[in-house]
């Protein structure tokens, strides 16, 4: 098949497959070998390419972006950041005078996240660059390299625009979509190919027919009423955190820590939601709210509360041909907190992920709602231990007393991640830290003191 984009400047069209890998096309076909293959799955950045369509510019990983993605896209990878005279960009030149790279294979993905995070006027380093690892230099003369790029003009050359071209294997609708899973039930369907992506890298998968999803626009609306947000499926995680921040800041937190900037970008929440992984973060904060998940299947819908979505290890309540629209969540839940366990803070597996969401009227618990990944073969409710809260009163021994329910609720495995003993032990200090919380102690994790 044949994909026609803009890179580095220039119109090209590329004679390529469905899954292969815009990181090895760079390097095997076209000799742009600064786009660097350091994991291979999303997590260290080395592969950092940006990306430019009708709705701006944003760092993507090349390593899990498929060639189809591209169609009509303007990517600029390290070679195309510096002017076509070879002029060097602020980013780079900054990088020099701070002293920002050593051995140097992390650097074209940090200079590339820059010249990013430098075209949309972002100052927020350190968030920008989580997702690029540094095994020798050090982040501190980095971080001095992007501060002292923030001041410069962006260059004239970093002004890409998408180009119009038909995409394969893209439907441009909810519809369309609809049709071609019912016809084709044992296709792929691809997001943002955060997770699929490792399915070909890891896995050496052959995924059969494919579907991009990144042209059903109508799958990528966030609409809000006094009383509720909607996400379509298609809404990158970067756009869910700008969304919920404002409502549930604890959510927006986790959220923030969900995968890197290059993830983010990529990642879809309607993804994360039908790919079913028990460990997935955005699943307990959602059942804690509440949400409501819509469905589609051919020209039927149908919706059912998040919560029994997830059947068992691996199982959905989905049909063949039958995809994820979009969820629901209500607005207002004000004592919504949403903490991650994990080994490091940044980009990271979590071991353990709650997420709490009570009522207290008068200083007595009405309502609960606890939900947790990383506990289960799946993200579910803490029943027995919510029924131990409700009706009593919000006090350090009622959750005292009901910290032996969680046995009855889960019964978590050990693995690289975790022991089941410290799963257990943590999800209920997570109910500890949540009446803190909600009493007014400090729980900031992050903080430094002296």
């Amino acid at each position: 098949m044949d994909i026609t984009f803009r890179l580095n400047g220039e119109v090209v069209t590329a004679d390529t497959t469905a899954t292969r890998t815009l990181l090895d096309w760079l390097r095997e076909n076209r000799g742009l070998t600064g786009t660097k293959e350091g994991c291979n799955e999303g997590d260290c950045g080395a592969c950092t390419v940006m990306v430019t369509d009708d709705q701006g510019a944003r760092a993507l990983n090349a390593c899990i972006l498929f060639m189809p993605q591209l169609a009509g896209k303007s990517i600029r990878t390290v070679e195309g950041i510096a002017a076509p005279d070879g002029t060097l960009h602020p980013a780079q030149q900054a990088m020099i005078d701070h002293h920002g790279s050593q051995c140097g294979f992390c650097t074209p993905g940090f200079v590339v996240s820059m010249a990013t995070a430098h075209l949309n006027g972002r100052t927020d380093h350190d968030d920008q660059l989580s997702g690029n690892l540094c095994r020798c230099t050090g982040y501190a003369p980095i971080i001095r390299a992007a501060e002292a790029t923030a001041a410069a003009e962006v260059p004239v050359w970093m002004h890409d625009a998408p180009v119009d071209v038909d995409a394969p294997f893209a439907p441009d609708s909810a519809d369309a979509l609809a049709a071609w899973y019912q016809a084709h039930p044992d296709g792929t369907l691809i997001a943002g190919a955060t997770d699929v992506g490792l399915w070909v890298t890891k896995q050496f998968r052959d995924l059969g027919e494919v579907a991009f999803l990144n042209r059903c626009t109508d799958l990528q609306q966030i609409t809000q009423t006094d009383d509720a947000i909607h996400f379509g499926s298609g809404v990158t995680m970067t756009r869910v955190l700008d969304a919920i921040a404002p409502h549930y800041p604890s959510y927006a937190a986790m959220i923030r820590r969900y995968g890197s900037v290059q993830v983010r970008n990529a990642a879809t929440i309607g993804g994360n939601i039908a790919n079913g992984s028990p460990i997935g973060d955005n699943p307990p904060a959602l059942i804690a709210l509440g949400a409501t998940l819509h469905l589609r299947c051919g020209d039927a819908t149908r919706d059912m509360p998040l919560q029994d979505f997830f059947l068992s290890y691996g199982k959905q309540d989905r049909a063949p041909g039958e995809f994820v629209t979009g969820v629901t969540i209500p607005k207002g839940r004000a004592n919504h907190r949403v903490y991650k366990i994990s080994k490091r803070f940044d980009q990271d597996i979590s071991a353990v992920c709650g997420a709490f969401d009570l009522e207290i009227a008068d200083g007595v618990v009405t309502t609960a709602r606890i939900a947790f990944g990383g506990m289960a073969g799946t993200p579910m409710r803490a029943g027995a231990v919510e029924a131990g809260l409700i009706g009593q009163p919000w006090t350090v021994a009622t959750v005292d007393a009901a910290l032996p329910a969680f046995a009855d609720d889960f019964q978590p495995l050990s693995d690289m991640r975790a022991s089941a003993a410290y799963r257990l032990q943590t999800a209920q200090n997570l109910l500890r830290r949540y009446h803190a919380d909600l009493t007014g102690q400090a729980i900031n994790l992050h903080a430094v003191t002296a």
